[in-house]
């Protein structure tokens, strides 16, 4: 992916290769009776970067419904330091240097049967019953 990323004569295998690499990494971040809050490590380093978790979840939350179109929201570590970004289409924070540990779906074929055009409820029930903290933590650790 990184090799080709930026490279308009490979467009088509960029695309192609992160939207695998996304939705493999999505189902991942997702897991039954998940949600609610992370602990440990995870939990101390949000709370240090983003002031406390629901800054973290407010600014999540966001991303998610401002993505213009069909793409991305992610927690990312860049630098150290955690944050939230959003990408369009294929995108991914692989491409910009960024190390992933959460992503949310915000194409509207992961929300739409469910949820139709509201996707803020469809953000909301992500982050209340879905997240898988334990995989993210992992992410973290292993940055």
């Amino acid at each position: 992916i990184t090799a080709v990323a930026g490279d308009a004569g490979k467009a088509g295998v960029f695309n192609n290769a992160a939207q695998v690499w996304n939705h493999s990494f999505y189902w991942q971040c997702m897991k039954p009776g998940g949600g609610g809050q992370p602990s440990g490590a995870l939990a101390d380093k949000i709370n240090a970067d983003f002031g406390s978790f629901e800054a973290f979840v407010e600014q999540f939350k966001a991303a998610g419904a401002t993505q213009f179109g069909s793409g991305w929201a992610w927690l990312v570590l860049e630098n150290g330091t955690l944050k939230v970004t959003k990408t369009g289409n294929a995108d991914l924070p692989l491409a910009h240097g960024q190390k992933a540990l959460l992503t949310m779906d915000v194409w509207e074929h992961a929300y739409y049967l469910d949820y139709q055009n509201r996707r803020p409820d469809y953000i909301t029930t992500f982050l209340e019953k879905l997240v898988n903290w334990d995989f993210v933590a992992a992410n973290l650790a292993a940055a």
